[in-house]
């Protein structure tokens, strides 16, 4: 079932904020280690398609942001039976590639719906319902539950997809509704073509000025690469070689000149289209 928010005022705040100073690690829940290789069941993802085209609006750098403002009750009603669709799922059943596009369609859907739900606000990080005085955003809330386990975005995305799956092109899928970090899919994960949708999500990430920038001889990055700098490799050089794998041929050139890397930052106003 879904755990539904009542709207909640944000407070003013600066539309690019401080990042934080750590990410969570990765940590194995063993509780989502099972699946079936054998298993040929498919989740349905059709509705969360039809969402993506109602709610995704292209903007002329090639960026995809979110019409939260333009959600009707037609859109939040679909958006939670999506939601209860997946809660519902046996996801243990399914086949590893299965499991990792529904766990990633799982954590946008969701955030997507946080967002809908505390509308309007300036930044997610605005949206504290996560549990603990001093908590920040609503990463830490319990907001769906899957096989009659509650789970929180945190759990999701640092409890199981990275430490199961460990694959850094993770952090290309997930959405955490900030001008900061990767767009929105323009369509859902599909196990059938997971590998090439994650391929292209980095692609089109490690290309935007966003993610990297070179100016007057110095690299930044996006923070992302340094808050899960042991996902791509630990240290400055496993960096920047993961962001030549997967830089159009004039910036790999760029990257190949650096060794280090020398500042990283994030925009954390909300991805909602102007």
């Amino acid at each position: 079932m879904l755990r539904r928010r009542t709207f909640l005022a944000a407070a003013p705040a600066p539309l690019v904020s401080a990042p934080a100073a750590a990410a969570p690690r990765a940590r194995l829940w063993p509780r989502w280690e099972a699946h079936d290789p054998a298993s040929t069941a498919r989740v349905d993802h059709r509705p969360w398609a039809d969402l993506l085209r109602t709610l995704l609006r292209p903007q002329p750098d090639g960026r995809r942001l979110v019409a939260y403002r333009e959600a009707g009750p037609a859109e939040r009603a679909a958006l939670e039976a999506y939601l209860a669709t997946l809660s519902a799922t046996p996801v243990s059943r399914l086949s590893r590639p299965e499991q990792m596009a529904f766990w990633i369609n799982l954590y946008n859907a969701a955030t997507v719906e946080v967002v809908l739900d505390h509308w309007p606000v300036r930044s997610i990080r605005d949206i504290d319902i996560s549990p603990g005085l001093f908590a920040d955003g609503p990463w830490g809330a319990a907001l769906v539950t899957v096989e009659g386990e509650p789970l929180t975005l945190d759990d999701v995305e640092h409890r199981i997809l990275r430490p199961i799956w460990r694959d850094p092109r993770i952090h290309y899928a997930v959405n955490c509704a900030s001008m900061g970090c990767p767009d929105l899919a323009a369509e859902p994960y599909l196990a059938e073509k997971l590998d090439a949708q994650l391929d292209a999500a980095a692609f089109e990430f490690v290309n935007h000025p966003r993610a990297v920038r070179i100016d007057r001889g110095r690299l930044y990055v996006s923070s992302i690469y340094h808050w899960f700098k042991d996902d791509f490799g630990g240290d400055d050089r496993a960096v920047v070689e993961h962001l030549c794998a997967y830089a159009a041929p004039p910036l790999a050139l760029e990257l190949q000149k650096f060794e280090r890397i020398d500042a990283h930052d994030y925009d954390w106003s909300i991805n909602a289209a102007p």
